[in-house]
């Protein structure tokens, strides 16, 4: 209590408000990958952004796609016609503007970046970002198109390494969870179920197929070659004051080329963001609409998919994004790459637990060096209870009532000895009853023989 030494009327202002748990965010990915530009923080250093203006402002966009376009005219009308338009490998491996793209498309929203430069390793860019508290998602879109495939395959493909340094990450931090491609190959499942090894699976979530984008490469006229008549070639700046007529349907023809296919896990990302905004991340990402794509790059059948979603033999699911006709194209399975396991089978399971126990974490470190007595396990339990409780009620847990929903213990003689108590240690056990996807559903139809119906 203040000490007054002079007559008159103070005010003293007390607070009233319990302490409460203020939920930390839910979907803040960090990409890692080769960016246009560099900007002045250098490389390796994670960047937040909010937008895609944000992100070319700060990192350029995508490595001009250098095309190369074949055109014969026939020898009676002059009329042009194209025999093929060439690939430029390396733009369809330096992908990460297009990913960020569909990222936003599909309700993104703030996120890092962590920018690579020759000679950099998504290794080391996930290294870089291990330190930012904030981020709650690993995403690396490139690493997928820039190891697509090993000369030898299998272990040698170094894309796997990355794919297990981000699920240690996760297992080690705590507070972040992997989204995963499975390379667009031959093998697909079988090789990245051999090689992704049995470590933190329950950290990451794997998805497949390919997505085949609206978007378009973007390119700049001086790097476009046309061979015309097999004969002269010119570049398409070069066109636009010869022969603006062929220039004109050369620009036709590239707007209409085949648009940009990306690996699934920045659409993903995306995903996971909206349905946290609009239903919570307890939700399962799945059954909803990707935005932003013609297509998934192949189609997966019912059989196909149950041995992708069930493992018989070392238990990673993986889920699929497919094409059902009248829906479009949605994200179908929500399961963690253990999917053999009871507790952490499903992503919204381990995305809820992650998102509850860094919020508890953060909210209660308000107890360190406080008296490790009643009073201060009361005030603990009372603000645990209060954010469990909304959880409840929003619908995150099971339980027609908050005892059958979760539990909260902390006490001498419950959760602590005397010693703890003399060594400073204060626990605190929370049980959750979490709702869990209806993975399957079943209806059981009788066929009722012309019997009567009792109501």
């Amino acid at each position: 209590m203040a000490i007054y030494k002079t007559p008159g009327v103070y005010v003293e202002e007390t607070s009233n408000a319990p302490l409460s748990v203020a939920e930390v965010a839910t979907a803040i990915p960090a990409f890692i990958g080769f960016t246009q530009i560099v900007p002045k923080t250098g490389p390796k250093v994670p960047v937040r952004i909010t937008s895609m203006l944000e992100y070319e402002g700060l990192f350029g966009k995508a490595k001009p796609y250098a095309y190369d376009v074949k055109i014969v005219r026939d020898t009676n009308t002059a009329k042009p016609s194209i025999t093929s338009i060439g690939k430029d490998a390396a733009a369809e491996k330096t992908i990460i503007y297009y990913a960020l793209q569909l990222y936003f498309t599909n309700d993104g929203g703030p996120c890092y970046i962590v920018p690579l430069s020759d000679g950099d390793t998504h290794e080391e860019g996930l290294e870089a970002v291990a330190s930012v508290d904030e981020v709650t998602l690993l995403v690396c879109p490139d690493a997928a198109t820039i190891h697509a495939s090993s000369p030898q395959g299998g272990a040698s493909n170094p894309y796997y390494a990355i794919c297990q340094k981000a699920l240690q990450q996760c297992a080690d931090s705590k507070d972040r969870f992997a989204i995963l491609d499975v390379l667009d190959t031959d093998l697909e499942a079988a090789e990245f179920r051999n090689e992704i090894g049995n470590e933190n699976l329950k950290c990451g979530a794997a998805y497949l197929p390919y997505l085949k984008t609206n978007l378009s490469y973007g390119y700049d006229e001086p790097q476009v070659e046309v061979t015309i008549d097999q004969t002269k070639t010119q570049t398409l700046a070069e066109l636009s004051k010869d022969q603006p007529k062929i220039y004109r349907f050369v620009k036709t023809a590239l707007n209409n080329a085949p648009k940009v296919v990306l690996p699934p896990s920045a659409a993903i990302a995306g995903v996971y963001a909206r349905v946290d905004q609009n239903r919570g991340v307890w939700k399962a990402p799945a059954n909803v609409s990707v935005i932003g794509i013609e297509g998934p790059t192949r189609k997966i059948t019912d059989r196909e998919q149950a041995s992708l979603n069930i493992d018989a033999t070392a238990g990673k699911s993986i889920n699929t994004i497919r094409a059902f006709t009248g829906k479009g194209t949605l994200v179908w399975g929500a399961r963690t790459l253990a999917g053999n396991d009871n507790e952490w089978r499903y992503v919204p399971v381990r995305r809820l637990f992650i998102t509850v126990e860094e919020s508890i974490q953060k909210s209660t470190s308000f107890a360190v060096f406080e008296p490790n007595d009643h009073p201060t396990w009361k005030k603990v339990e009372n603000m645990v209870d209060s954010y469990l409780y909304g959880l409840w009620q929003q619908g995150a847990l099971a339980g027609s009532t908050p005892k059958q929903a979760y539990f909260i213990k902390v006490g001498l003689n419950q959760t602590m000895t005397a010693q703890d108590i003399l060594d400073g240690r204060m626990i605190i056990e929370i049980g959750m009853a979490v709702v869990r996807p209806a993975e399957f559903m079943i209806l059981r139809i009788v066929h009722n023989n012309g019997g009567a119906i009792e109501s």
